[in-house]
């Protein structure tokens, strides 16, 4: 029996990492067909370091890292100056919260990003514990992420849900021993999934209930 959920947050909750992807292109001036997504989507939903080092290369030698990380940083702000969460997003909290299910956050970000957004968009009061870059020693896909939240909630981690948009991310849930739904974006669409449990396009594809559903029935012999 699902006994709690949680959610990812960068491209899950709200689609930073397309506005961030279009930061970096406006700020190399590159075209889409001279950056192709698929490029940029096997960084996502880790730590930054080597998306840095990517982009680093992407510059020619043209720009330090602090330059890249300030200026990236300003053009990605702007394109999130009004934040709006991803379809049905808020549709699955409520009824998750209606259903007494435990949730949780389990992010590669860091807490002040995290937390600030959830306050703009009015979701944060939803959260029962959320874990960040700020609570581990390494981030997705390495699972402690959701086994410090599966810790938190004293239950096993069969008995929860984690929806994901990224590989990493997945990587971790499924290695921390939890049920993974994809809810992909943009960037992570045509990324491979492995051993996931569900796909969605998005939360508007089947209300959460069903999707509690067709996971529990992975369970009936």
């Amino acid at each position: 029996m699902i006994k709690a959920v949680v959610f990812d947050f960068d491209g899950l909750i709200i689609d930073t990492e397309f506005a961030l992807y279009e930061a970096f292109r406006k700020m190399l001036k590159l075209h889409a067909s001279e950056f192709p997504i698929a490029d940029y989507a096997s960084y996502i939903g880790t730590d930054s370091k080597a998306l840095y080092d990517f982009i680093l290369e992407k510059t020619n030698g043209t720009m330090t890292l602090e330059e890249v990380i300030e200026t990236s940083s300003l053009l990605h702000k702007d394109n999130l100056k009004n934040p709006v969460a991803r379809d049905g997003v808020e549709d699955y909290l409520k009824e998750a919260k209606s259903l007494g299910l435990k949730i949780g956050l389990a992010s590669s970000s860091d807490r002040k990003w995290v937390t600030f957004f959830l306050k703009e968009l009015n979701l944060l009061e939803y959260f029962d514990i959320i874990q960040t870059k700020d609570d581990v020693e390494k981030v997705k896909p390495d699972p402690a992420l959701y086994q410090n939240v599966i810790h938190y909630f004293k239950i096993d981690p069969s008995e929860a849900i984690a929806f994901e948009d990224s590989a990493n991310g997945s990587m971790a849930a499924i290695a921390a021993g939890l049920n993974c739904v994809i809810v992909p974006n943009k960037i992570t669409e045509n990324l491979l999934f492995e051993n996931i449990h569900l796909k969605l396009t998005s939360m508007k594809d089947k209300e959460f209930s069903d999707v509690v559903k067709v996971i529990e029935s992975l369970y009936v012999s």
